[in-house]
This record gives structure tokens, sequence and C-alpha cells, in this order.
């Protein structure tokens, strides 16, 4: 039975009111979508998810790698618990192949002779992944350590022995034979190719043997004799994972937003007793938020108007392999995507520039008018998104995003810490996460995307900023 509030409980009541106003630094209640969606986002189910993706089992999930296939797995069940629609070429997965080559070490042989004296080179002291086998009978080698100037003629056509600590300039037009580079080192994992570009040729390898330098310093002809096989190669398939969140707006829906990060890393180190590179903010902590962020948002009771998708890329470490591979093989017509947000650590506080609590940077901050919206939109969870005089502009072409602004769509990359004291360390482990600011900040991104998902008109590019105008010139041709 109904009666009166006691006049301490509405007291408590309107405390509690204000203390949640002033956790989300809003300076009005929050909407029934944003609040859907921020009781959703939890710094427990993150450390959760990324504790398990920067674990010692996934081995650094280098591209290609099994700890990658692993990483993409988990990735995939996730948005299948959410109940989002597959939208790659295979359910979850956008597949492309990269090419991996090794060296095959059968039938080798190497000697090199000067002053009449020969050294032999073993199998295991070499690195060589040549197209086709390689025969050399007592040819002419040159030598490229710094001490004389080398010619183009002195040079096309033959093999050459780099024997300098510090890199040789090669003539302009110079086409040796082969490449040998002398280091102290070998490679520990292998070649592989970038799935847009065929194979390099095979005219370069790694020498570790330091006795060689002195062996040929001063010799006035030197003969190389190497019989190598052709280098092992395979085909290997990398994925990236695509969903979708359709949108409730009948003409809105053919229309996307993108959350994205790249979930790859370096994978093993060559040397040390701690090998594995985790990944664990770099970028564990951006492919744990766009799974928070699209959980969260595929809770709502109503989806927003607009469609999301939510993409994790391979290969951003190579070189934004996934991207790029995504850009030229679109999931969603790229006419009608209006926006991409990517992100990049945002898990680590401890930034080299100082602390970075409850605030966030966006790279190219002036080039659109998307982080003004996002900036907007992040005040409802006490968040400050601001411009990084240093680093906004210098990290626009540093991740995913740039893939996407290539094709005219506003794309930028958010981050909490440029740059920070375990960056592509070994010791970029997950316990070192801070996850309640990292939950606080995937809330901010989540109202941002609430935003940019309405029927709010899409940002543009800024054609006033010089700096913007390739990406103007690109949105023109994409909308012409």
């Amino acid at each position: 039975m109904a009666g009166r509030i006691p006049r301490q409980s509405i007291v408590a009541l309107a405390a509690a009111i204000l203390l949640a106003l002033l956790a989300t630094g809003a300076d009005q209640p929050l909407t029934p979508d944003q609040r859907v969606v921020m009781n959703h986002i939890s710094a427990d189910s993150l450390r959760g998810n990324l504790s398990f993706l920067a674990s010692d089992l996934l081995e650094g999930r280098a591209t290609p790698s099994r700890g990658l296939d692993l990483a993409a797995e988990y990735l995939a069940a996730q948005f299948r618990r959410a109940g989002l629609e597959p939208a790659g070429d295979d359910g979850y997965f956008q597949t492309a192949t990269v090419t991996v080559r090794e060296p095959n070490r059968e039938g080798f042989s190497m000697t090199i002779t000067a002053g009449g004296r020969t050294m032999n080179i073993s199998a295991d002291e070499t690195y060589l992944i040549p197209a086709a086998p390689l025969n050399l009978d007592g040819v002419q080698l040159v030598i490229a350590d710094g001490s004389q100037g080398l010619t183009t003629e002195a040079m096309n056509g033959k093999p050459v022995l780099v024997a300098a600590q510090s890199g040789v300039r090669f003539p302009q037009g110079a086409r040796p034979s082969l490449v040998l580079n002398l280091t102290t080192t070998l490679p520990s994992a292998p070649q592989v190719a970038n799935p847009a570009n065929p194979p390099q040729t095979g005219t370069t390898g790694s020498i570790a043997k330091p006795a060689l330098a002195d062996f040929v310093r001063g010799a006035t002809d030197v003969r190389i004799t190497l019989h190598a096989s052709a280098a092992s190669e395979k085909a290997v398939k990398v994925r990236n994972l695509a969903a979708i969140l359709r949108g409730s707006d009948p003409q809105l829906r053919d229309t996307y937003v993108m959350l994205s990060s790249h979930y790859d890393h370096l994978g093993l180190a060559s040397v040390g007793q701690d090998r594995i590179y985790n990944g664990a903010n770099d970028d564990g902590s951006g492919s744990s938020s766009v799974i928070e962020v699209a959980s969260a948002l595929a809770a709502l009771p109503v989806h927003p108007k607009r469609s999301v998708l939510f993409i994790l890329f391979f290969g951003e470490e190579r070189g934004l392999w996934g991207s790029r591979f995504y850009a030229a093989h679109p999931l969603v017509p790229p006419a009608q995507t209006i926006a991409q947000l990517n992100l990049e650590q945002i898990g680590r506080t401890d930034a080299s520039d100082g602390p970075q609590i409850r605030t966030a940077s966006i790279t190219g901050y002036d080039f659109s008018e998307l982080p003004g919206i996002l900036a907007d939109a992040a005040q409802a969870a006490g968040v400050r998104v601001y411009k990084n005089p240093q680093n906004s502009d210098a990290y626009f072409g540093r991740s995913d995003n740039q893939s996407l602004a290539d094709l005219g769509i506003p794309a930028h990359t958010l981050c909490v810490a440029y740059d920070f004291p375990d960056y592509h360390k070994v010791t970029d482990s997950w316990e070192k996460i801070d996850y309640d600011n990292m939950a606080t900040v995937d809330r901010a991104v989540a109202f941002g995307l609430l935003q940019l998902a309405s029927d709010a008109t899409p940002p543009k590019w800024n054609e006033q900023y010089a700096p913007a105008r390739r990406y103007v010139d690109a949105a023109r041709r994409l909308h012409p």
C-alpha cells in the first residue's frame, strides 16, 4: 500500500541524483538511452576481456599467427553474444590472404674467398628467402663497407655484401643481383607480404657472422659460391572482424557509423626471457572497448536510427594492412558511411606528458566536425575531449583512421595516452590498465556514437584547414 515518503528518504534520493550527475559531469539528467549504455559498460567486463586478449596464450597476436586467430575467434564470440548481425564475407570475418615466406635450407652451401683464404657460412648463420634458386660459383662479391665509393656500374648485376655497422647508401639506379646484410642476429619471424601487394622478389638476405667483416676488409678480389633453394612459400588467411547493429529508422538504417580498433600486436621478440609483446594498451584496450560499446548499444530497447558497423582490423602494426584491405573491399558503401571513430591506447592513464584522467584526445582535431561532436557528447560522461597541440595532427596518419579518411570519410582516432612507459615493450600488460577510467572513456565513446547515429547532420571535413584539403577533395570524389 502506498504511503507518504518520509522527508529523510526524499533528501537521500536527491543526494543520490546529485552524486550521479556529478559522477557523469552532466549539466542535465542523462537521456534514457545514455543511461542504458552507461550502466552496461563495466570496468570488470573490460578487465575480463582484456586479460584474455593480452594473455601469454595469444603470444602477442602477430599478423599472421595462431594467437591472432585465437583473438579473432574470441572477439567474434563477443559479437555473437551481443546479438549483432554478421557483416563479413564469412560470418563475422572478412578474409584476406598474406604470403608467408621462410628460408629453405635444403642443399644450402656458401663459401666466401678473399686473399687466398676461404670462410664457410652455414645455413644457420644465414636468412635467405630467394624467389628462385640461387646458384653462384666463384662470382665476384662487391663489398660495401663505407671505405670506398661504389659506382652503379660496379654493382649492377653483382652480389653485394653490406659489411658496415651503419647503413650504406647505394648509388642511384644500382641494381645488384643479391644484397647480403652482415648482422649480429637473424630475423626470428618469416617474411610476410601485404595482401594488397605481390611478394617481393628474394634479392636480400642476412648473414650473422661478425668475423666476416674483418675477413673481407681490404681484399681486392672477393668471391662467393652460394647454392640456396627457393624460399618455402605458403598462403595464410588473416581476418578483419565486422558486425552491424542495424539501425531502426527506415530512411537512415542504410547509412553507417563505424567504430573500430586493431586487434593485432607485435608477436614475439627474438631474444629475452620475456619474449611476448602482450599489447594490452596497444591495442587490446581498443579491441576490448569496441566489443564493450557494441554490447552496450545492442542492449538498447530501440536501436539508434543509423546502423553502426563495428570492425576490428588485423595488421595495423605492419602498416595499416587490415584497414587498407577494408578500404579496398568495403563491407558497406563508403558513400553511405558518415564517420569512423577509431580507438587506440585508451587503457593507460600514465601518459608520458602527464596523467590523463577523464580525458581523451582526438587525432586531426581540426580536420573535420567529428571531434567537436564527440567532445560535446563526452561531457555527459564527465570526459574532456581535447586537442593535444603536439600530437593531434602528427598522429593523424598513424592508425587505421587514415585508410578511411583517404576514401573521403571523416575518420579520426581517439586516444588517452599517445605515449606511455611500456609502449611497444613486452611489459605492456593487462594488469597496468586503469579499468575504471577506461570504462568512463568508453561511456563517452558510446554517447558520441549515439549522437552520430541519430538524425543529426553528418560531420564534414574542414575546408578552411589546409592539412585537411586532401580529404575534402576525396569527399567530393566520394559524393560527386
